[in-house]
């Protein structure tokens, strides 16, 4: 049995270490709350904010007027804006001209022109709701900032699960130590709990490079581990069975098409999107923020690929565009195409759509950030009826630290534990170990058979369709593949036992998308039903909410948020 090595307190227990986690701490930090951040990798440089981002979406009064509903309009008919409760984007927005405003006296330049520049993910003529920054040390900031207002640390440690009181409540979490030859675990209690373990990766074939788990626009240790929390203890989920799919750099999987000014053209050079026909500067083009969908309909009917085309550009725009990537964090790719003699003003780029993933998509919360189970709170990409990308998060982080902070200080302590769940979260980790050496399955294998039975049982656009009969199947595999992975599963050291744990995070997202498609019974985005084929105009404005308690799984439709 693996041992629990230290017991550790806390009034604010903050899950993760991106940009939500960061935020939150220092935001409980300041309320003046002992705050403890637990993250599996390091937070100075972890999750998918880790080397930059060049996009904040955001209100300003200086830049937009004094008219919010123009740019709240903007976000919510944004590629984020799909799966929104419109109430927490207008919270969101209200209090994002704050979080601008403090992101640069700490120091992350966010007008680093020397004015405030919206620009990228809009359309011609329309208002710009994205703010252009230079994130690439935005990590390093926030962790300096963190360490500055007294939050306490806890790298290499994921989650495991939570620790619950004699009532059943959450309070606490049991940490996996894996930076030592052997794991060991850490047990904490905290009077409230932030989760902000960021996108789930990992779940489908990737589509640049099947078979390389890790080619990937996200950060690939991302594993939904929130939404698994949540599910696997009677949350609400919702979204869940709409998947997102980002779109890039063919074979190259990055992040930051809006960076990129140019016109996305067929090979015979004619615009595919009705937006622009040259580049521009600031808009670039919307066409691939629409639908990324014809970047794969293309290649099937034979009118691709499609090419994103800086030609004509003048020099001082690609260089402007090339700096704007290095803001975003893409570095590797600006220094691979030099390398390879790839340049702007002459060669096109082919771009593609990349696998599904859960982003903006997951656990529920509420205008606090506060989550169905009390106490418990969510920011970032697990949330499931909000998302604006780093901005979201970061404002999101905000207030779940300083609603969290504020709750604990009459939240119920964790005087008497739950000792048979506790032992039960022990007993599912040490079996895994336990078989080190044996020639079990390894994680690896259990995650491509996971990324298998996604792809091929709930499937996603364009050409592939749901239906009853394929959930159903699918269903069942997976049971079936967790019963053999309960029996064979091994792992031969701490860093092979934290990638079998996520596995199983894996197993409870695509079990929770599973169920949650064969309850929507229409077509929707993402979400195609061969045997409902109609999108449902009533169902326009609701939320299909998805539980699971104890195994029984149950689904109920509620009104957004207005």
């Amino acid at each position: 049995m693996i041992p629990i090595q230290n017991e550790m307190t806390c009034d604010v227990l903050c899950v993760g270490g991106g940009i939500a986690a960061l935020q939150a701490s220092i935001a409980a930090a300041e309320e003046g709350s002992d705050v403890l951040l637990v993250d599996k990798a390091h937070p100075r440089r972890s999750g998918s904010g880790a080397t930059g981002c060049d996009h904040f979406g955001c209100y300003l009064p200086e830049v937009h007027g004094d008219d919010i509903n123009v740019i709240v309009r903007e976000i919510l008919g944004s590629q984020t804006g799909t799966c929104h409760d419109p109430r927490l984007t207008r919270r969101f927005l209200k209090e994002s001209t704050a979080m601008v405003h403090r992101w640069e006296s700490w120091g992350i330049p966010m007008r680093p022109k020397g004015f405030y520049e919206f620009k990228g993910h809009a359309f011609p003529t329309r208002p710009r709701a994205f703010l252009h920054y230079d994130g690439r040390q935005q990590k390093p900031i926030l962790y300096k900032k963190a360490g500055e207002c007294g939050v306490r640390f806890l790298p290499y440690s994921p989650v495991v699960d939570f620790v619950f009181n004699e009532h059943g409540q959450p309070v606490g979490a049991l940490a996996l130590r894996i930076d030592q030859e052997d794991p060991g675990f850490t047990l904490i209690r905290s009077r409230t709990i932030v989760l902000a373990t960021g996108v789930a990766t990992r779940l489908y074939s990737s589509e640049t490079s099947p078979g390389m788990l890790f080619n990937l626009a996200y950060c690939g240790s991302c594993t939904g581990t929130g939404i698994s929390l949540v599910w696997r203890n009677g949350g609400h989920t919702l979204n869940m069975e709409i998947p997102y799919i980002h779109a890039g750099p063919k074979h190259f999987a990055r992040c930051g098409k809006a960076s990129f000014i140019g016109v996305a053209r067929y090979p015979d050079g004619s615009p595919v999107g009705p937006f622009v026909t040259e580049p521009d500067k600031d808009y670039g083009d919307v066409t691939l923020d629409v639908s990324h969908r014809i970047l794969t309909e293309r290649l099937c009917d034979g009118r691709g690929p499609i090419y994103v085309d800086c030609h004509g550009a003048p020099e001082a725009w690609l260089d402007e565009m090339r700096e704007a990537l290095r803001w975003e964090g893409v570095a590797a790719m600006l220094d691979h195409m030099d390398e390879e003699g790839i340049d702007f003003s002459r060669h096109a780029i082919e771009f593609m759509q990349y696998e599904p993933h859960v982003q903006g998509r997951g656990v529920e919360i509420d205008e606090n950030g506060e989550t169905s189970i009390p106490n418990v709170y969510a920011a970032g990409d697990i949330v499931g009826n909000f998302r604006v990308g780093v901005s979201g998060a970061a404002v999101y982080g905000w207030i779940c630290g300083k609603s969290a902070a504020r709750k604990s200080k009459d939240a119920p302590s964790s005087s008497s534990l739950d000792q048979n769940s506790l032992d039960a979260a022990c007993d599912r980790c040490s079996r895994i170990y336990d078989r080190r050496g044996s020639g079990g399955a390894t994680w690896r294998e259990a995650n491509i058979a996971v990324q298998t039975l996604m792809s091929s049982y709930a499937p996603v656009p364009p050409h592939k369709a749901r239906s009853a009969n394929l959930l159903c199947a699918g269903l069942k595999y997976m049971k079936d593949l967790r019963a053999k992975l309960d029996r064979e599963l091994s792992a031969d050291n701490p860093h092979e036992l934290m990638r079998a744990l996520e596995v199983y995070e894996l197993l409870d997202c695509g079990e929770a998308i599973m169920h949650a498609a064969l309850e929507r019974k229409e077509s929707r985005g993402n979400h195609v039903r061969s045997d409902y084929t109609l999108t449902n105009p009533l169902l326009s404005n609701k939320f299909l909410i998805m539980t699971n308690r104890k195994g029984i799984v149950a689904g109920t439709w509620r009104e957004k948020w207005n």
